[in-house]
């Protein structure tokens, strides 16, 4: 089944060196990655098509969690480039790459000179595939990728300011996180977590943080799994809040 996989994939023309690098030999006999020889000729929406397809594919395979791509849905997708376009967001952080899905949606609205999502993945397959298909997107010059410990990386990156938050990673650790994003958004700057509506108890302790929060306003947005939406609308100074 394997070779027939595998040869199949050979005469589409397509490149699986980094799947096949980085994924379980027990997936091979599943889940074929997507073909994205039309992808590689600059289109995007194809290419957003066939990764769609290949998440499906690789959750009908029931595989351990660290090999589920667990991406965003079409219309929250959408809704992240229209937030991109109508704030006029320059520069994007993303905590939870997984294979570049929601980072293509986002560096696909970023049309001015110098805009830029800096994504951060722990996974190493995850991220390989995500540098793949951000190659073939034509976009990595709008890309940014960190491959490691979001905490370490919210770490580097704590002088840095950023118009717009994602949050889709691990939710119990939003919290801890907190002080660090809050230092990270400026005025106006807009905080997204995914998964508002569909793990909406794993996220409780957090939102009442936020809407606690004096210097942020909040919004359920009901779009996929839902997107808690807080924009900042203040800035306290330190030692007043």
């Amino acid at each position: 089944m394997t070779e027939a996989i595998l040869l199949g994939i050979a005469i589409l023309g397509v490149s699986t060196s980094l799947f096949l690098n980085f994924a379980p030999r027990r997936m091979l006999r599943q889940v074929a990655p997507p073909s994205f020889a039309m992808a590689a000729n600059g289109a995007l929406d194809d290419l957003l098509e066939r990764l769609e397809h290949f998440s499906e594919q690789i959750e009908a395979s029931k595989p351990e969690r660290q090999y589920r791509m667990l991406n965003i849905t079409r219309d929250t997708g959408e809704f992240l480039s229209t937030m991109v376009a109508a704030t006029g967001a320059q520069s994007v952080l993303e905590i939870g790459t997984s294979n570049g899905y929601s980072t293509l949606w986002f560096a696909r609205a970023l049309n001015q000179p110098g805009g830029l999502v800096t994504t951060v993945e722990n996974s190493v397959y995850k991220a390989a595939l995500a540098a793949e298909n951000f190659r073939l997107a034509g976009l990595e010059k709008r890309i940014r990728q960190i491959q490691g410990d979001a905490a370490q990386a919210l770490d580097q990156l704590n002088l840095h300011r950023f118009d717009i938050i994602f949050l889709d990673a691990d939710r119990a650790a939003y919290t801890g996180w907190w002080p660090q994003i809050r230092a990270m958004l400026p005025l106006r700057g807009v905080l997204i977590i995914d998964n508002a509506v569909s793990h909406a108890h794993e996220l409780s302790e957090f939102f009442a943080l936020l809407q606690a929060d004096h210097d942020f306003v909040t919004s359920l947005v009901p779009v996929g799994n839902g997107e808690m939406m807080a924009v900042r609308v203040a800035v306290t100074p330190v030692g007043a809040q």
